[in-house]
Formats: structure tokens, sequence, C-alpha cells
């Protein structure tokens, strides 16, 4: 449990940064599943435009990243820059949860 009683920087550092780190775990795991694997359930484009958007979060997430460690935790990211890569994320986990669900269906099924 967070202490609340942090100065400033260092809760922003004990949010921030664990934050960051597991949006680049996720979007560096949906890129690895998205390159390795074609999704049966996705046209072509489909699946290309969804890499070509995981691959801009995380240029994204790397650079706000390093702004973060370039000024010492001294600087926060906007709720609403936050957002697109939680959706991102979050049809990604649905992509890989449906991906999942047929490699695990009998075949014949």
């Amino acid at each position: 449990m967070l202490n609340s009683n942090l100065p400033e920087p260092e809760l922003l550092k004990a949010l921030l940064e664990p934050l960051l780190e597991d949006f680049n775990y996720w979007l560096d795991r949906s890129a690895n599943l998205l390159e390795t694997e074609e999704m049966p359930f996705l046209s072509d484009e489909e699946q290309s435009d969804l890499l070509a958007r995981v691959k801009q979060a995380q240029q994204e997430v790397g650079a706000a990243k390093g702004l973060f460690q370039a000024t010492g935790g001294q600087v926060g990211i906007e709720t609403t820059a936050l957002m697109p890569w939680h959706r991102l994320l979050a049809e990604c986990w649905q992509v890989s949860a449906r991906f999942r669900s047929l490699q695990s269906d009998p075949p014949g099924k």
C-alpha cells in the first residue's frame, strides 16, 4: 500500500514508474503476438493496423518514460495521455483472449 504522506515527487515516482513499466511490458507482449501469430478473426489490414497502433504507443510510452527519468521523476503524465494506451491494451487483451480461446478449442468444433 502506498504511503500518502510521501513528498509529491516520491509519490509520483512510486505511482508512475511502475505504471510505465506495465505499459511497456504489455505493449511488448502485444506486439510480439501480433508479429508472430496470424489472427484468423482479423483481416490482414486489421492486424497490421493494430500492430502499428501498438508500435506507436510503445514509442509514446518510451518517450514519456525517458522524459520522466530525465527530469528525475519531476514530470507527470496527464490522464488523457494514459487513457488511449489503456484502451489499446484492453483491445489487445481481447484479441489475445479470443486467439487463445480458438487455440484451445478442439478441432472440428
